[in-house]
């Protein structure tokens, strides 16, 4: 190539790059959610989960704001470093890819167990996490063959998952329900349902490490940000409205969501809602499985990584190096039966995340002479809001996430000795 280096092609349009945050949100939780709220705070549940929504949303616009400045693969490590230096920079890479790796064996365990329910073979302590593996190494091969490829099977199975809850949706008008009145809830049960509806967004982020790879990332990431929360908002409340007018009497049953279903749609419809859970599952691991790699890309551009990550195949144009480390490690992590002590801190790592990227908004906005208002009472907002998260979490996620500090600084000392390919106005 005349000595110069391969990079990913920019091929994602606005609707592939939609894809990352609408999977990244919407995975098991919907499933389950719908009876947890009903059974909380009665017929507002559907406004609850718009008021978690309104909530929310300072930390999207914070997310939004700032990928409007970066066109680069990376994400949090670019905004914290640009903010607060490398050493941050790096430890918001770090923690953040280790605990997916984490986390991507644990819903792959979760997504074999759904399966196991059309397939009871899958129940076998030794079958279960070969399925496992196999399941990860499909995403690893997809994602290897290119970037169009990884969209057009997250497309496929975003589609397979959303299908059957939106004919759910329709059911609901022919199933002769009522909603009743609505009721505020007690004061006291709020914060709890709060918190639950905060969960029921967290993920959407994954659109920012793969920017690399987008048409216009400036553009389209912000605008899909906004767009998909307020969307999965919407989703959600439509599904709660749906539960409550086929029958919340389901709430008590292990697939409540496929119980509603059967009472609408009959058999059919409740083996359709087993089916889009597992693929909703799987739609969530495939979007991470996609972005994780490419933010261990961002971190080889910046010199924070040996330049082996940074390795893009000549004929797929994919960081296969980075693609393929990722998927080992997954692979591993799902045949390790410990697995489960590590991943209690995949939602405390995405939540100091999120604390990093918004307080580095005013940041930069000090450093270019003026804080814009608005967006200082969002990054407020958001960074109160995951604070509060934070405080929620057991002892033990605080532990591991102390372990994961400690290796990203000894990794710090050790990999990050290289020079970055651009300057940060570039990225």
């Amino acid at each position: 190539m005349n000595g110069q280096k391969i990079a990913p092609p920019r091929t994602v349009g606005f609707w592939g790059t939609s894809l990352f945050p609408l999977n990244g949100m919407i995975g098991a939780g919907i499933f389950a959610l719908p009876a947890v709220l009903v059974a909380a705070v009665g017929n507002f549940a559907p406004w609850m989960m718009l008021i978690g929504g309104i909530l929310f949303l300072p930390l999207a616009l914070c997310y939004a704001w700032m990928a409007s400045r970066f066109e680069h693969s990376g994400g949090s490590v670019l905004y914290g470093e640009a903010a607060f230096g490398r050493f941050v920079g790096f430890q918001a890479g770090w923690a953040r890819y280790a605990s997916a790796i984490v986390t991507a064996a644990a819903n792959m365990h979760v997504m074999v167990a759904y399966l196991a329910a059309l397939f009871p073979g899958l129940d076998d302590p030794v079958i279960a996490p070969l399925a496992v593996a196999v399941g990860l190494a499909i995403i690893t091969i997809i994602n290897l063959y290119g970037m169009r490829a990884s969209v057009g099977t997250l497309g496929v199975m975003t589609a397979i998952k959303l299908l059957p809850l939106g004919a759910l949706v329709l059911s609901a008008f022919f199933a002769g329900g009522e909603l009743g009145a609505v009721t505020l809830p007690e004061f006291s049960a709020v914060e709890s349902v709060i918190l639950l509806t905060f969960y029921a967004f967290i993920g959407f982020e994954g659109v920012v490490e793969a920017a690399g790879e987008f048409k216009d990332p400036k553009r389209d990431v912000p605008r899909s940000i906004i767009f998909m929360v307020s969307g999965v908002t919407l989703i959600y409340m439509a599904v709660i409205w749906a539960f409550i007018l086929i029958g919340p009497e389901f709430a008590g049953e292990n697939n409540a969501l496929a119980g509603s279903a059967g009472a609408s749609m009959g058999q059919a419809g409740s083996l359709a809602i087993v089916i889009a859970a597992s693929f909703s599952i799987g739609a969530n691991n495939f979007a991470s499985g996609v972005a994780q790699p490419r933010l261990m890309y961002g971190m080889a551009e910046r010199g924070m990584l040996p330049r082996w990550f940074e390795y893009v195949h000549p004929r797929f144009l994919t960081p296969s190096n980075a693609i393929l480390f990722y998927g080992v490690l997954a692979v591993l992590f799902g045949l390790w039966e410990g697995f489960e002590v590590l991943a209690v801190a995949g939602t405390l790592v995405r939540l100091i995340t999120y604390i990093v990227t918004s307080l580095a908004l005013p940041v930069l906005e000090h450093r270019e002479g003026r804080i814009v208002p608005f967006h200082l009472f969002c990054v407020i907002v958001a960074v109160a809001s995951s604070l509060f998260i934070a405080s929620q979490a057991q002892a033990q996620s605080w532990m591991v996430l102390g372990g994961f500090f400690a290796a990203g600084t000894l990794l710090y000392f050790i990999a990050a000795r290289q020079k970055p390919e651009y300057p940060l106005d570039e990225a």
